[in-house]
């Protein structure tokens, strides 16, 4: 037995016999007669045995004080009540129960129970800190922003920790109010944030919600930041490993935060019968989109992804991440120019892909707009013709282009060119209906290369300006993870369709206005627009105010899921237009007034911006 073990056991002991002295001197009230005191002493050497072999029993040594709970305190009950039944039966063979009162059989019990386990909860409760904590005294005040599951157990983590001390719980359910969690009072709702954080002093609030949506959340994050608080806030359950609440868990908030969108949810069965041992090739495998689709399509555990990829180090880099997160699904890491017909035509041969993602593409709007307006139409254009046929020639089942908002209406050259590529889709799906296309289209991605969130925030590392093209510019955002899930899902889902050739249109909620995102990027990162100005520079070739995700010739349709919805077919262009293209991508270079009349003539709703 172990010194922690020896001690509890000894104290355990000890408890059983003051709660049979404690018994008798309730009985008599305190002033128990000479015959019953004696009684009272010489049974002691028999009871305390006897509940000491039911307490080994029942293992009440095997846990640690330090995290007593209900599941203790039941073993304690159990070896005590055992102990009830055993010590009479034991005391009538010693001496037929001479001199031992009835209510003290009954009293004995109810003592030893609660000083075995008044004495464990009071250990731990110290332990803990919710006795006595003269390091909370020096600890940070906050607010807690929640007053459900995530913000009890929160508490019960700051018990312990000597940096936050929470002074008061905010929630919107009016049944709450005035009661209190652990000793935190419950003082109002979250409109109420910054008159109660001038009430206790603090400049701090934690938003602690597990179980409402992401909106709530958001409103709740906003009128903190609004308040001018520090916010923190815990990911919700879904984003922790464990499913565990702790202090360790809190961040900063990001600007995905105040986003606030819904989680995806997945007919993961059905992607699992859709990848499962199957091969599945990405082209742009190292961008933000490519390199999150291949940790997607990896948790479904395909037979081997081939990553195709124009940059050898983001290659590298996501060569040794997926190899590392994957040990066991086979990959194939191949630098390759998506307009290369001869290496794709190898790739295919060698590794027989049975779904292809294409998701390699020039998206800069402003720098594709001019002298490289020709090599966005090779590449967007060309890039997509080349693989697309390879996959038909080479039997694929499925074929993804990730496609985007700004082909809708086009004002630009990017735009147009996607555009374009989603129309080569739908000719070669009516010429070769054995591979089913599908075409994706959505809008921007928080945090994706070459997108607004990392200039902004280097223009804040540098102190400003902040710099915005309009004051009314718009955009759809959503996460890069959030992008791809569904872009599997479309994928699933024109797998199980009658028809391919498709646009499926993602669900982007409501459009962003991107100075309100500089100017909650600027506040996030803990300054004001006085510290940091946001300068208006105006609109950029090619830009336009807002962005649309379907064209004015375009309807859409339901689909089984809530976030998608599907365009049908465009069946205007046939084989002679492919050979057309075919013609026009054949030229070595155009200029760029050739290249965006070529554009327009192909793509009639194409309007370059002015």
């Amino acid at each position: 037995m172990n010194p922690r073990s020896l001690v509890a056991t000894l104290h355990d002991l000890f408890a059983a016999a003051i709660a049979w002295l404690l018994a008798y001197w309730f009985r008599f009230n305190l002033d128990a007669p000479y015959q019953y005191a004696q009684m009272m002493w010489s049974y002691l050497v028999w009871v305390v045995p006897v509940q000491g072999v039911a307490f080994y029993g029942f293992g009440l040594y095997r846990g640690i004080w330090r995290f007593a709970s209900i599941p203790d305190l039941r073993r304690i009950v159990l070896a005590v009540g055992v102990s009830a039944l055993a010590v009479p039966m034991v005391l009538f063979m010693v001496n037929r129960l001479v001199d031992v009162p009835r209510s003290v059989l009954v009293l004995d019990p109810i003592l030893l129970v609660l000083i075995m386990g008044g004495s464990r909860f009071f250990y731990r409760a110290w332990k803990d800190g919710a006795l006595v904590s003269p390091g909370q005294l020096n600890a940070a005040p906050v607010i807690i922003m929640g007053a459900g599951t995530a913000a009890a157990a929160l508490l019960r983590d700051l018990v312990r920790n000597p940096n936050w001390r929470a002074v008061a719980l905010l929630d919107d359910d009016p049944r709450k109010l005035g009661s209190n969690i652990l000793n935190v009072p419950i003082v109002g709702g979250f409109a109420d944030i910054a008159a109660q954080a001038k009430r206790f002093g603090t400049e701090h609030a934690i938003v602690a919600m597990s179980s409402v949506s992401a909106g709530v959340r958001r409103r709740a994050t906003e009128m903190a930041v609004d308040a001018g608080l520090k916010v923190m806030i815990l990911p919700p359950p879904s984003d922790l490993l464990d499913g565990k609440v702790s202090v360790s868990q809190m961040r900063r908030v990001e600007l995905e935060d105040l986003l606030g969108r819904d989680p995806v949810q997945l007919d993961d069965a059905g992607l699992s019968s859709l990848f499962v041992g199957q091969v599945v090739l990405v082209s742009g495998a190292g961008g933000s989109i490519g390199s999150e689709l291949c940790r997607q399509i990896g948790r479904y555990a395909p037979s081997r992804v081939v990553f195709l990829e124009l940059s050898e180090f983001a290659l590298y880099r996501i060569e040794q991440e997926f190899s590392t997160i994957f040990p066991k699904i086979a990959g194939a890491y191949i630098v390759s120019d998506v307009k290369d017909a001869a290496l794709l035509e190898s790739v295919f041969a060698e590794y027989k892909p049975a779904i292809v993602f294409h998701a390699a593409a020039y998206k800069h709007v402003p720098l594709m707009e001019n002298f490289n307006a020709w090599q966005a139409v090779r590449n967007n254009v060309q890039g997509t013709l080349c693989l697309a046929r390879a996959a038909v020639r080479h039997g694929v089942r499925e074929f993804v282009l990730i496609s985007t908002d700004k082909a809708v209406n086009p004002t630009n050259v990017m735009g147009a060119t996607k555009r374009l590529a989603e129309r080569v889709c739908q000719v070669i799906q009516s010429i070769s209906p054995s591979t089913r296309f599908v075409m994706v289209r959505f809008g921007n991605v928080l945090g994706s290369s070459g997108s607004v969130i990392p200039k902004f925030r280097e223009q804040i590392a540098a102190g400003g300006p902040v710099t915005v093209t309009h004051r009314e510019i718009t955009r759809y955002f959503m996460l890069i993870p959030e992008a791809c899930q569904l872009v599997l899902q479309a994928a699933l889902q024109a797998s199980q369709g009658e028809e391919g050739g498709r646009i499926v249109v993602l669900d982007m909620g409501e459009p962003v206005r991107i100075y309100d995102l500089a100017r909650d990027m600027i506040r996030l990162s803990g300054y004001t627009e006085s510290e940091i100005r946001i300068e208006v520079t105006g609109l950029r070739p090619g830009e336009k105010l807002y962005e649309e995700l379907l064209a004015d010739s375009e309807h859409t349709l339901a689909t089984p899921h809530p976030k998608l919805r599907v365009a049908k077919p465009d069946h205007s262009a046939n084989e002679s237009w492919l050979q057309e293209i075919d013609a026009w991508l054949a030229m070595p270079f155009y200029g760029e007034a050739e290249t965006k009349q070529r554009l327009k003539h192909y793509v009639p709703e194409y309007s370059p911006a002015v």
